[in-house]
C-alpha cells in the first residue's frame, strides 16, 4: 500500500498541481481571460489540497 502512494499517487499529484500552475502562467503571460486565470487557480489549490492530503496518507501509511 505504501509503495502505491509513493510510487504512483504522490508523484501523479504533484505534477497535477505542476500542469495546472504552467497553464495559469501561460494564460496569464499571453493576456488571456481573467475568468480563465480564476477557474485556474481555484483548480490549482484544489489540487494542492488533495497532494497534501496524499502526501500525508503515504507518510502515515509508511510509518505502519
Amino acid at each position: 500500500m505504501a509503495n502505491l502512494f509513493s510510487t504512483y499517487l504522490v508523484p501523479i499529484a504533484i505534477g497535477a498541481v505542476a500542469i495546472v500552475l504552467l497553464l495559469g502562467l501561460v494564460n496569464m503571460m499571453r493576456g488571456g481571460s481573467p475568468n480563465r486565470s480564476q477557474k485556474l487557480m481555484r483548480l490549482r489549490v484544489l489540487l494542492q489540497f488533495v497532494a497534501i492530503i496524499i502526501i500525508m496518507i503515504a507518510v502515515w501509511v509508511m510509518k505502519g
